[in-house]
């Protein structure tokens, strides 16, 4: 069984000098240096730290603050041990699982320059690809895979992977994998494994379904914070921009030219929306690739690599790329429609502004989603610039900014480009020269939309309310039996003492008192207005009292829950005093009633027992009860045409009559089955005869004569073959099928047997 983890650690305060780290695998020191890396981030000081070892850990860090890298240094000293390099791959060593496909992809690439140095050979197993490709990388030896719950689950049943020499899981986006519906995948994995091993779980947030798979499946785990999430995402700014509904496409357009960021990202929340934007922008000129579940695993992977490679500068995509993905030159994203939660707002936001680097995260609010927009904002403790989206006038103005400062102005041309510049300064003029850059430079740009400016307020901050430094206390002869609620108590104590509700500070209900703070400058108004009776206009008497009240925690109070009052020994509600409203006499009133006296009741008949019932013979038939027989139609008064009411009352000249006698004891019939749907001559009905579609060719579709319908073989039966005319003396017989080179209408009959 896995202990519980420990809160931490005190880490993670400073980043430090690559150099001087002698904790880090010199093989993994080379290659951070030649990736660039100087120093280390927070997160993967914290978690490369020599003195944890191999401990398993449990980290939350904001996105983009290198968690990749930090558990690819956190799990070295499990996989290799006292050297620096691997030998021949066998089993793999270590699993990396993540949630998405895409992120998964991105883990391997970063974990094959890191451990490239240390001989180590990695695979994957994630869902689109070849199932085939994957068994034959695992034949061949890997030391770490990386895969998706789904699909190492797969080749963990079918046996194509083995875990015996695992020495280290990781969980990257742990809380995404929860959400998305993986934690039996993992609960699989996590018990597949051997235990004695190295767990560690990354994750952006922690809720309690992670602290509960933490103490399930780790041992004696670190909990590890990041100083850097106390502020979320301090390299992004964010602006909320509102706009019409019909100007949101518009706005995004306005945006992506106002910004010209190398790379952008657009995120929806529908695969429709996503088309929808996708078709939108290319037919605008913009170079735009899209990304969504509908897409194949080739598809989506092209689509990232176009983005790496340059080749698109806008990438429309649903939450499938809001986790993890790292696109280095992506300066902008916009939310083309809000996320449901704030969680997902911070990690579509976190694709920007990644490792130090600056970002813009734009919000496109609707009139209609303004107040959905300021609770993201405020659940994910993060300020908005608020404004309209940048007009066709900004958008221009922007672009001769960013003209004018080009640095290819201040550089001089080179020897192969003088004779051409003098060739053109000496034909053009300088107007004309100035036309043409500038034709030139808007060439394959989209133009800007004209949208209409909405004037946008920024939400007020809340007021934060003060605490009271010095206060008084007041009691109240009224509680909750009395039905005494804040809603009601708070203008009653404004009227009474003429005071507003900023100078009443806590009111605490109990079941026959109450309790009102009140500042302390605001008491000698109170008393003065209310006077020396200190009644308030219900009726309802307050007394000072010298000191606060001890006042135990406040409980839960159910309306009209007599097992709650009981359960917590508190009287029920009971009847106001001022309530005249009549109420329906208790029950117990009833059972204090005298009887009624036998004079009432001499009218009624005595009840006498009932009769006993018929002896049923043990074989015969069941005596049945007489049906009444009910009256003739009565004259409707309605006029002709109406349907009659009818009058359900017995005539009195046929409540003796006997009963008509029944179809099944006639005279002359015998008792026999009741009659269905074949029946004999002997059981009094029509004679017995072969039904339709019979085998010898009579009957078919029509009925036949004895059916009072048309004659046999007047419409093709199922074979399809109309039966012969009768012979004089004889029955009708069918056709058969002539054969080759035969006579047609050669009568049915047993085939030749062959020789």
């Amino acid at each position: 069984m896995r202990r519980p983890f420990r809160e931490n650690c005190g880490f993670a305060a400073k980043s430090s000098d690559l150099k001087a780290d002698k904790h880090v695998k010199k093989t993994l020191a080379q290659a951070l240096e030649r990736r660039g890396y100087s120093s280390l981030t927070p997160v993967q000081e914290a978690v490369s730290n020599p003195e944890l070892g191999t401990q398993d850990m449990l980290v939350s860090a904001q996105t983009g603050s290198g968690k990749t890298v930090g558990f690819g240094l956190a799990i070295a000293n499990a996989i290799l041990g006292e050297s620096d390099t691997f030998e021949a791959a066998e089993a793999p060593l270590a699993l990396i699982i993540a949630p998405t496909r895409e992120l998964a992809l991105q883990v391997k690439r970063e974990l094959v320059w890191l451990y490239e140095d240390a001989g180590a050979f990695l695979a994957s197993c994630v869902g689109g690809m070849d199932f085939r490709d994957e068994k034959r990388a695992l034949a061949r030896g890997a030391h770490i895979v990386v895969a998706t719950p789904g699909r190492l689950r797969d080749h963990i049943q079918r046996e194509t992977i083995d875990l015996s020499n695992v020495r280290a899981v990781v969980l990257d986006e742990a809380d995404e994998m929860l959400d998305l519906g993986f934690s039996e995948d993992l609960e699989f994995i996590l018990g597949s494994c051997p235990e004695e091993r190295q767990t560690l779980l990354f994750s952006a947030t922690v809720p309690k379904e992670i602290e509960r798979m933490a103490k399930q499946y780790q041992r004696d785990a670190l909990r590890i914070s990041t100083v850097s999430e106390q502020k979320q995402h301090s390299d992004i700014e964010y602006r909320a921009m509102v706009v019409n509904d019909r100007d949101s496409e518009n706005a995004i357009i306005n945006v992506l030219r106002y910004y010209e960021a190398p790379n952008a990202i657009i995120f929806a929340n529908t695969r429709a929306m996503v088309a929808r934007m996708t078709s939108r922008l290319s037919n605008r000129g913009f170079s735009v690739v899209a990304l969504s579940g509908e897409l194949t695993q080739t598809e989506r992977t092209h689509a990232l690599q176009a983005m790496r490679d340059g080749r698109a500068r806008v990438c429309v995509a649903t939450d499938v790329a809001a986790r993890g993905i790292d696109l280095p030159n992506l300066e902008l994203v916009i939310h083309a429609e809000l996320p449901s939660n704030h969680e997902t707002l911070l990690h579509r936001s976190g694709r920007t502004g990644r490792a130090g680097r600056k970002g813009v995260s734009t919000l496109m609010v609707t009139p209609k989603n303004r107040k959905k927009a300021e609770r993201l904002l405020k659940w994910a403790k993060l300020t908005a610039n608020w404004g309209a989206a940048p007009s066709a006038e900004e958008v221009a103005a922007k672009d001769s900014e960013r003209m004018l400062a080009d640095e290819s102005w201040q550089d001089t041309p080179t020897s192969t480009e003088q004779p051409t510049v003098d060739l053109l300064t000496q034909t053009f003029s300088v107007e004309q020269l100035a036309l043409a850059y500038l034709r030139a430079l808007n060439t394959g740009r989209s133009a800007p939309e004209e949208i209409d400016q909405m004037s946008v307020d920024a939400p007020a901050p809340r007021k934060q309310r003060e605490e009271f430094t010095e206060s008084v206390w007041f009691r109240m002869d009224a509680g909750h039996d009395q039905n005494v609620t804040p809603r009601w108590m708070l203008p009653m104590i404004c009227r009474a003492g003429d005071i507003t509700k900023d100078e009443i500070g806590a009111m605490r209900i109990l079941d026959t008192v109450s309790y009102i703070e009140l500042r302390a400058d605001a008491v000698a108004g109170f008393l003065d207005e209310i006077g020396a009776s200190m009644t308030t206009d219900r009726g309802h008497v307050l007394t000072q009292l010298d000191e606060a009240p001890k006042l135990s925690k406040p409980q839960p109070r159910s309306k009209s829950n007599r097992k709650f009052a009981e359960k917590n020994d508190r009287p029920f509600k009971r009847k106001r005093e001022d309530d005249d409203r009549p109420r329906p006499a208790p029950r117990s009133d009833f059972a204090e009633r005298a009887p009624k006296p036998a004079a009432d009741r001499a009218d009624r008949p005595e009840r006498t027992e009932r009769p006993a019932p018929r002896p049923v013979e043990a074989h015969g038939p069941v005596a049945r009860k007489t049906k009444p027989v009910w009256g003739d139609k009565p004259k409707s008064d309605k006029p002709k045409g109406d349907k009659p009411r009818w009058d359900k009352t017995k005539r009195d000249d046929r409540d003796d009559r006997p009963r008509a006698p029944r179809s099944d004891d006639r005279p002359g019939k015998p008792a026999g089955k009741p009659m269905g749907r074949k029946f004999d001559d002997d059981r009094g009905g029509k004679p017995a005869g072969k039904r339709p579609f019979s085998k010898d060719g009579k009957g078919g579709f029509g009925k036949d004569d004895r059916r009072g319908g048309k004659p046999d073989g007047a419409k093709r039966g199922f074979g399809g073959k109309p039966a012969r005319p009768a012979a004089k003396g004889g029955d009708a017989t069918p056709f058969r099928k002539p054969a080759k080179g035969g006579k047609p209408g050669k009568p049915a009959g047993p085939r030749p047997k062959r020789p």
